[in-house]
C-alpha cells in the first residue's frame, strides 16, 4: 500500500480513484463496510481503491484538552488498511485553518481538483467542511453537478441490532470490556508502543514486564488481562502470549499509567523494539497489595489463569 500526505503529492496514475472518505479510528468492522465497498467499486470499474483520513484526529484539535480517545495510532490505522487490500492511503493534514473550509470548497479543491476522484464512498453519517455543514446529501448533489459517483454506506449492526461505531468500542475498553469491544472491531483492542525502560521491579520479583506508556491511546480500565504481545518487523516466532497489567501500580505508589506486559517463556533483551499488545480478555481489577510476597502470589494466579483462557482459545479453534 502507498501513504500519500497530502493532494499535491500523489502521482497522476494514483488520480480517478475510488475513494472511502473518513477517520476510520479504530478500522472497526463498520469501517472496513465501507472501505470494502469502494474497493468492490474500484475493482469493478478497474481504478485505484484509496482511502482518504485525517491526522491528526479532528477532535484531538477541537478538544485538545480532552482526555486521550485513539483506537489505532496512524501506523496501526494502515497497517490494517493494507491487510484489508487498500492501495492507496492519502494522510490529509488536519489543522484549524483545514476545518475552516466550506464543504463545497473541499469537495471542488480537494476531492475532485486535488484527488480527481471519481468515485466517493462515506459512511451515513459522515459530515464534512466548516461547522459540519457537509454531508452525504452534498456529495451526492456535487457529485451529480461535479462528473464523479458518490455512495453511503448504511449503519452496520451486531446480531443484537446495535451499530457499530467507535464510541461503543470506547465505551468497552474503558469498562474492560475488551471482549466485547474486539467483536466490534473483529480483532482484539491493541495498544502500540517502543519498549520503553522501567523501574525493572519485575525482573527482582521473577515477573520481567516490557513497558508501554499510554499516551494519545484509549486506557483501558485498569486491571490485568490475558494478553498477545507482537514484536513488529520480526520475521519468525514474532506472537507470545502472556498477562498485562494496564494501571498505576498502586503497591509501589506510582501515579503514572503504564502497560506492563509480562511474557511467557521468554527472556531477551527488547528495549525501544516496537510491539503491539493485544488485550484478549480482562482477568481482574488493579489492586494494592501488602507487600512483594503478595503480589508475587497474586502474578502466579494470575499467570495460571491466563494460560488456562489461551488453551481454552486454543481448543475452540480446533
Amino acid at each position: 500500500m502507498r501513504i500519500y500526505r497530502h493532494f499535491k503529492t500523489l502521482p497522476e496514475e494514483v488520480r480517478g480513484a475510488v475513494i472511502a472518505v473518513g477517520n476510520f479510528d479504530g478500522v472497526h468492522l463498520g469501517h472496513q463496510a465501507v472501505i470494502n465497498e469502494a474497493g468492490k467499486i474500484a475493482r469493478a470499474d478497474n481504478r485505484p481503491w484509496a482511502v482518504l483520513t485525517f491526522e491528526p484526529h479532528p477532535r484531538r484539535i477541537f478538544q485538545s484538552n480532552g482526555p486521550a480517545f485513539r483506537l489505532t495510532s496512524i501506523r496501526a490505522k494502515a497497517r490494517h488498511l493494507a491487510k484489508l487490500g487498500v492501495e492507496v492511503m492519502i494522510v490529509q493534514r488536519f489543522n484549524h485553518a483545514f476545518s475552516t473550509r466550506p464543504a463545497e470548497d473541499f469537495v471542488k479543491s480537494v476531492l475532485v481538483d486535488g484527488f480527481g476522484a471519481k468515485h466517493i464512498v462515506a459512511g451515513y453519517d459522515f459530515v464534512f467542511g466548516h461547522n459540519r455543514s457537509g454531508n452525504c446529501e452534498t456529495l451526492l448533489t456535487m457529485g451529480q453537478e461535479m462528473g464523479f459517483g458518490f455512495t453511503a454506506v448504511s449503519a452496520k449492526e451486531d446480531e443484537n441490532g446495535e451499530i457499530f461505531s467507535s464510541t461503543r468500542i470506547r465505551e468497552c475498553i474503558a469498562s474492560g470490556d475488551v471482549a466485547s469491544a474486539a467483536k466490534i472491531l473483529g480483532r482484539p483492542f491493541e495498544i502500540e508502543g517502543r519498549v520503553s525502560h522501567g523501574d525493572e521491579r519485575g525482573r527482582t520479583i521473577g515477573f520481567p514486564t516490557l513497558n508501554l506508556y499510554l499516551r494519545a491511546v484509549a486506557k483501558p480500565a485498569f486491571g490485568v488481562y490475558a494478553a498477545q504481545i507482537e514484536f513488529r518487523g520480526r520475521e519468525r516466532h514474532n506472537v507470545f502470549n502472556g498477562i498485562a497489567n494496564v494501571g498505576i501500580r498502586p503497591t509501589f505508589g506510582n501515579a503514572t499509567p503504564l502497560l506492563e506486559a509480562y511474557i511467557f517463556d521468554f527472556n531477551e533483551e527488547v528495549y525501544g523494539k516496537l510491539i503491539t499488545v493485544s488485550l484478549i480478555e480482562r482477568i481482574r481489577a488493579e489492586k494494592k497489595f501488602d507487600g512483594i510476597d503478595a503480589l508475587r502470589a497474586q502474578i502466579t494466579i494470575d499467570c495460571k489463569s491466563t494460560r488456562r483462557i489461551f488453551r481454552e482459545l486454543r481448543a475452540r479453534k480446533t
